[in-house]
């Protein structure tokens, strides 16, 4: 038995000759809209150096969706429930902020798209370019800003 064992120990060890990057898991489906976005409220002007990094209107990591808002400092935080890869773009499912059947959701919580703030989908305009379709809160194009 310990022998059995210790084969098997070794076949996992071995992990069947994969390197350690080839043994993880893949990118998300997100992992392409990564980083700052600008513009949303009005056409993005910057998409260069401090002026866009500064002060992106979107921040998208793997784990949550940051948006500013033009009358108020601080960034809504939204935790990412799950991303789903569209032909065109990305349906990212956020984690609900109030109980299931609680009327009373916080304003500026979500994008405000299709009436559902948990609910964000991305559309891939070109390179370097997105929009929220539906989204009435951010009614402009995004641009990725670079360095």
């Amino acid at each position: 038995m310990r022998i059995a064992a210790a084969i098997l120990g070794a076949g996992l060890v071995l992990g069947l000759g994969l390197t350690p990057s080839e043994a993880q898991s893949p990118e998300p489906p997100h992992a392409w809209a990564f980083g700052s976005w600008t513009g949303g409220y009005f056409p993005a002007a910057d998409t260069q150096g401090p002026r866009c990094t500064g002060q992106p209107s979107v921040i998208i990591t793997r784990d949550v969706v940051m948006r500013s808002n033009p009358l108020d400092v601080p960034y809504r935080q939204r935790m990412i429930e799950t991303a789903t890869a569209q032909p065109n773009g990305l349906l990212i499912r956020l984690t609900p902020v109030t109980p299931p059947g609680a009327r009373n959701v916080p304003p500026g919580v979500g994008f405000g798209c299709d009436g559902d703030p948990n609910l964000l989908r991305i559309e891939r305009r070109g390179d370097g370019e997105i929009v929220f379709p539906n989204c009435a809160e951010f009614p402009a194009p995004l641009k990725r800003c670079t360095n």
